[in-house]
């Protein structure tokens, strides 16, 4: 008795006169030697078999012990890809359940699916809520049309009235916009349990509006103006309300082709691979739509707005990652890029003042290069890139397609 208890290669476990077993950088293996044996070693006196169904010492079950420790996340999970994602968000990997005698992670989430005890009278597991990414119904047609349906009716009734009347019809229609891009958020593909983080819709709404006001602002400002009211660009505002359409429909297409993968990969690897190309051919389908519609809007308004590319694919990108559990990186990107657009003209009315004439250099060498619009476009793809980098790593995890309820 005493050999087998102290093998650990017979358990798998540490020694389990220690108390405790291997463990991992998450701690899973804690208290796998303690719920084996007592600290002397020998099976308590008043054991039973009734009292303590528990393994013998010496055989201690870590798979047992792991479910013990996620007891809730096993209890609710409605199939073993569940299990599989809420592991992975605990930071368990392949290698990790090697260590439990498994293959890989999805292996030993379905031993622990089998395993659970359940009551045999009590109901089934609930089913995912509806929101749950990668499992979300589409949202209607008519709802994913909506935000750019309204302000195409906003800029033809702003475009055919002048004075106090078009001031109206404009906040009115940005208002109807802005309702409907809420409702479209709530529903969907790009619905999520989870909040944004701090500052973004902050400084979403200063995106939007640096697109519609920042670039006749930036340039008034580098000719010595604005000597009175510059004309606003209505093109970028109508194109990126019509690609809430495109953008719903290929965020839907990325959750249920990764959902797939997910329930036909053997490994957490295997997973990764196969849900990166879905991922960056669902953003490279939006992208083309989107400049699409840009290339389409400027034509029909006289106005060049292909610049404006860089923020669509910026707010997409953001509004994955959030919807799937990841708030923070998009609320520094979004934070990031309005900061530049915003130092940008700062600089630049800066510059009359005696003696700073040199801050407005870097702008006014980029803007005669490539115009007004080259400073978003810059601010903008840049946190786009890092965005997407960050997309591709956290995106094809497992645990980023997990119910609502678990961690990450």
């Amino acid at each position: 008795m005493n050999e087998l208890h102290t093998d650990p290669e017979a358990t798998g476990n540490a020694p389990a006169t220690r108390g405790r077993g291997t463990g991992t950088s998450s701690g899973i293996g804690t208290g796998i030697g303690t719920e084996a044996s007592t600290t002397d070693g020998r099976e308590p006196a008043t054991a039973s078999p009734a009292s303590a169904p528990g393994p013998r010492p010496g055989t201690a079950d870590p798979v047992k012990a792991l479910m013990n420790r996620h007891h809730d996340l096993c209890a609710r999970a409605v199939d073993h890809l569940e299990i599989a994602a809420g592991l992975e968000a605990h930071g368990v990997t392949d290698r990790t359940a090697a260590r439990f005698r498994h293959r890989d992670v999805f292996s030993l989430a379905e031993e622990m699916y089998a395993r659970f005890p359940r009551d045999p009278d009590a109901p089934p597991p609930h089913p995912a809520p509806a929101h749950r990414p990668g499992t979300g119904r589409p949202a209607p047609a008519l709802l994913a049309l909506l935000p750019g349906l309204l302000c195409a009716a906003t800029v033809v009734a702003a475009r055919s009235t002048d004075g106090r009347s078009r001031l109206a019809l404009a906040v009115l229609g940005a208002l109807l916009v802005g309702l409907a891009v809420r409702t479209l958020l709530r529903r969907g593909p790009l619905a999520g349990p989870h909040r944004a983080a701090s500052g973004t819709r902050g400084w979403t709404f200063w995106l939007l509006t640096y697109a519609f006001l920042g670039d006749g602002l930036l340039g008034e400002g580098l000719t010595g103006g604005p000597d009175g009211p510059w004309s606003p660009a209505t093109a970028p505002l109508l194109a990126l309300a019509l690609a809430c359409a495109p953008a719903v429909w290929c965020a839907g297409l990325f959750t249920a082709l990764a959902g797939r993968r997910l329930g036909t990969s053997r490994a957490l690897d295997d997973f990764a691979a196969s849900a990166r190309p879905v991922l960056l051919g669902a953003f490279a389908l939006f992208l083309g739509a989107l400049l699409g519609l840009l290339a389409l809007c400027g034509t029909l308004l006289g106005e060049h707005p292909a610049y404006a590319g860089a923020l669509g694919a910026l707010l997409l990108l953001a509004r994955l990652l959030t919807a799937h559990g990841f708030p923070q990186a998009p609320a520094v990107a979004l934070a990031t890029a309005g900061a530049a657009e915003g130092l940008s003209l700062a600089t630049v009315f800066a510059s009359r003042l005696p003696g700073c004439s040199l801050l407005s250099v870097p702008v006014q060498t980029v803007t005669d290069a490539w115009g007004a619009g080259s400073v978003p476009a810059l601010a903008c793809g840049t946190a786009a890139t890092a965005l997407l980098l960050h997309a591709t790593r956290t995106l094809t995890r497992a645990s980023a397609h997990a119910a609502p309820h678990e961690p990450r």
